[in-house]
This record gives structure tokens, sequence and C-alpha cells, in this order.
């Protein structure tokens, strides 16, 4: 049975699957290809649910120590969580050759879980992240687009790189781009910085992150991953730029977040 999405209760199994399901995600003719390709880069990260801080999101933190344990948790069977993700990251590195080709599919959603799974990849030689640009430079789908800025910012999170930071910058001060790329560069942007936000990013936010527009970038799955009840834009917002402000009542994360 396919790995689920937000399964947690077996990462060591589930880190083992990877290949497994790179191998159905890429087989343009098996009927679960798309849940394979959904699930495969749920083992690639830990603790990430409800995440929404400014410090927190989008990041890969380093491979956990061979003594104790980290902040990962710890598996079922005793080991460090950490060694699942890793042993997750580098099964989706070694299979990224056959993973790029996905986010050229005819499938929007295709293209995005494959930029979701990739984003967790290794980049010694900004390959990935080459691939990346040259899609959004072709993309004509506005969630696809802001799903190749995150991928981006996350991979340059875990691997900076100056020119990439500038990237993202640059685009959401753009106007000409589509409200979903420019709303995604803002984020991940303020997750590549330590930065104060600049009243310019606070205002294009402000315009632009709707609750219609929050609710149809919940199909990009870090938004829901960070959502848990509310649209993950909307949660992003409220801890990245005002952070002073209460969590919701009903927010099961509120104290871990």
């Amino acid at each position: 049975m396919l790995v689920g999405r937000c399964a947690d209760d077996s990462r060591a199994a589930a880190a083992l699957a990877v290949p497994f399901l790179i191998g159905i995600a890429t087989d343009p003719r098996h009927p679960h290809r798309a849940d394979a390709l959904g699930s495969l880069a749920a083992p690639a990260r830990a603790r990430h649910f409800g995440v929404a801080a400014r410090g927190e999101l989008l990041v890969h933190r380093s491979v956990p120590r061979r003594e104790g344990y980290d902040d990962y948790g710890v598996e079922v069977t005793g080991y460090p969580a950490g060694w699942s993700v890793a042993a997750a990251r580098a099964s989706i590195t070694a299979g990224a050759g056959q993973l790029l080709p996905l986010i050229n599919d005819s499938d929007p959603a295709v293209r995005i879980d494959a930029s979701y799974a990739l984003a967790t990849a290794a980049d010694p030689d900004h390959g990935v992240r080459n691939a990346f640009a040259t899609r959004f430079a072709k993309e004509q789908d506005p969630i696809a687009l802001a799903a190749l800025v995150l991928a981006t910012a996350e991979i340059t999170r875990a691997h900076p790189h100056q020119l990439d930071t500038a990237w993202i910058r640059g685009l959401w001060q753009d106007r000409a781009q589509v409200p979903e790329a420019r709303l995604a560069a803002a984020i991940g942007w303020l997750c590549l910085t330590d930065e104060p936000a600049p009243d310019l990013l606070h205002t294009t936010v402000n315009a632009l992150a709707t609750e219609e527009r929050a609710r149809a970038m919940d199909a990009l799955p870090w938004m829901t991953a960070v959502g848990c009840g509310e649209p993950g834009l909307l949660r992003c917002v409220r801890r990245m730029l005002h952070p002073e402000e209460p969590e919701p009542d009903d927010d099961p994360w509120a104290s871990s977040s």
C-alpha cells in the first residue's frame, strides 16, 4: 500500500520505500503514479505540519548526530527520526534525474508534486534549480509557478546562493508576475533572510493575499502542511509578518509551531 502523505507512525519504513515510490511515480502507465508522487516527499520532511514561522518553514536541518537524538524526534523503533529523513532525501537526490522530467508533465498537479519532492534533494551542481528556472520561464499555471518559487527557496535555504535569493526577492516586487508567484516569493524571501520585512513587502502581501487566493494556493503541499484548519498562506502571513497576533483558539498546533 502506498505511504500516506501525512504518515508519521513508520517514517523509517517510508524512507525505505522512497526508491520504490520513485519508480512508480515515473512510470506513466502505472495506475497509482500520482499517489506515489504525492507520497514520496513526506518521508524527506519531519515535524513540518503546522510550522509557519519564518525561522522554521522550509528548513532542512543538518544530518543527525550518530549519538543522542535530534529535534526530529524518535522513531517507534527507538532510532532518531532524522536518520530516516536523511535516507529519504538521499534517495530523492539519487532519483532526481528520473523525477526532473515530471516538472514538465502535462498535468499541473504532477508538476507541483514533483517540485515539492525535488525541493528536498541536495543540489550541489544547481541542476535541480536550473531546471526549476527553465520551467518557470515557460510555466503558465499560477499555482505551478508558485510551487517552483517555493521549491527554489527551499533548496536555497538548504544550500545558500545569493543569485537565487536575489531572484526570489525580485519576484515579489515584480508587478508583471502573477499574484501567486509573488506571494510565494514573499514567503520564500522571508525564510531566506533575517532582514526586516520592508514596507513594500507588507503592502504587496496585504493587497494580494485574499482568502480566495489563499484557498486556491492550498493546492501547494507546503501550504497544505502549514494550514492546520486555515488557509496555509494566511497562516504564514500571520506568523511571519504579524507574530504578535495570537493563534486562533481552535489551532491544535499553536503551542508547537
